[in-house]
């Protein structure tokens, strides 16, 4: 019952200001107030402001607000957690290189001209130590692509 009082008188409070623009013949800003004006008593008509004095004095109401705070303070924590935790961001970083590695045209030629040159039992010997190039042509694979570019840019004087 106080909520609509107040409601009530602030609305037309709002009527008497923009009445007093309006005698000013400020006619647009007048309308404006009037509008702004309006909306208290609107709110009270359509019961708007019983249901939110309802809701602002039920302590079951602040109850789900807090549980609904506590869901995302959990949804939180976990998201934390697992960008955290080293099997996601390893997975991240297996992902990237894997996206690296066939986009980049050098490396690719790498392993079929160092494959192509050997044969008998020295071919037989590498595949045991191939894994440790495979890592560094990896790491030069980006090396490579910039000298590539540096040299084209060279090229065309650049």
């Amino acid at each position: 019952m106080l909520a609509e009082t107040i409601c009530s008188a602030a609305s037309a409070a709002g009527l008497g200001i923009a009445a007093v623009t309006a005698y000013r013949k400020r006619f647009l800003t007048a309308t404006r107030i009037a509008a702004y004006s309006l909306v208290p008593v609107g709110l009270v008509l359509t019961g708007v402001v019983e249901w939110v004095a309802g809701i602002a004095f039920k302590p079951s109401v602040w109850l789900g607000f807090g549980v609904l705070g506590l869901s995302w303070l959990l949804f939180m924590t976990t998201r934390a957690v697992e960008r955290r935790s080293g099997t996601t961001r390893a997975e991240r970083k297996a992902a990237r290189a894997a996206g690296r590695n066939e986009a980049v045209a050098p490396a690719a030629s790498a392993p079929s001209l160092g494959a192509g040159g050997t044969a008998g039992p020295a071919a037989a010997a590498k595949p045991q130590t191939q894994p440790k190039p495979k890592k560094k042509q990896e790491a030069a694979a980006p090396g490579d692509d910039f000298s590539d570019i540096e040299a084209i840019l060279k090229k065309h004087g650049i």
